[in-house]
């Protein structure tokens, strides 16, 4: 698991240099369009996320949590982290992707949300990304019945040449989320927002 070992110091180093004051202004800006900055990136399903890398705290490999009672059924249970007890959400069951299978690829991104740590179950995880505003297009507009809230922009990263003249060069597409907004939601409970 040398690739959550390197993903996990790369996000401590991330978070370490982060300044204050970019974290108070991510704050007052509450849901605000997706910036430019460093993503981690991981996969749920057959789809690429990103994340602003300030708010990750560590990348765990998947350990079965304790189950809690009467807990919604994307909210897996909890773990003892060093003393902590972290409920873990599944990000796979709580956005509606087909199908959450457990695998040695299966990781737990631990968040610090609103100064609480949440656990996030994903797929995988991929790398970190800096992206640069010319990469990161606007969220789409969706359909009133669809909550796409959680979305702040579309990354697009060209991954390299066009095979001809007439094709356009390949682009790598991620979807940028607000972590903090999505675990903060009234329907998972986790953090008061009062």
């Amino acid at each position: 698991m040398d690739m959550i070992a390197d993903a996990t110091q790369v996000a401590q180093h991330e978070a370490a240099r982060g300044t204050q004051a970019s974290v108070n202004a991510a704050l007052a800006a509450g849901k605000a369009a997706a910036r430019s900055g460093e993503y981690l990136t991981f996969r749920l399903g057959g789809e690429e996320y990103g994340i602003d890398i300030l708010r990750v705290q560590e990348i765990r490999s998947y350990e079965p949590p304790t189950r809690i009672a009467n807990a919604p059924h994307f909210i897996k249970g909890v773990v003892n982290l060093r003393g902590v007890i972290v409920p873990i959400v599944d990000l796979r069951l709580k956005l509606g992707c087909d199908t959450a299978e457990y695998n040695g690829f299966t990781v737990v991104i631990v968040l610090n949300v609103r100064g609480r740590v949440v656990g996030a179950v994903v797929d995988s995880v991929s790398d970190v990304l800096e992206l640069t505003a010319e990469h990161i297009k606007p969220a789409p507009e969706l359909a009133s019945g669809i909550d796409a809230g959680f979305i702040t922009g579309i990354g697009s990263i060209p991954q390299g040449p066009a095979k001809d003249d007439d094709s356009k060069a390949k682009e790598r597409m991620l979807i940028l989320m607000d972590i903090e907004g999505l675990m903060s939601a009234a329907d998972m409970g986790l953090i008061d927002v009062h």
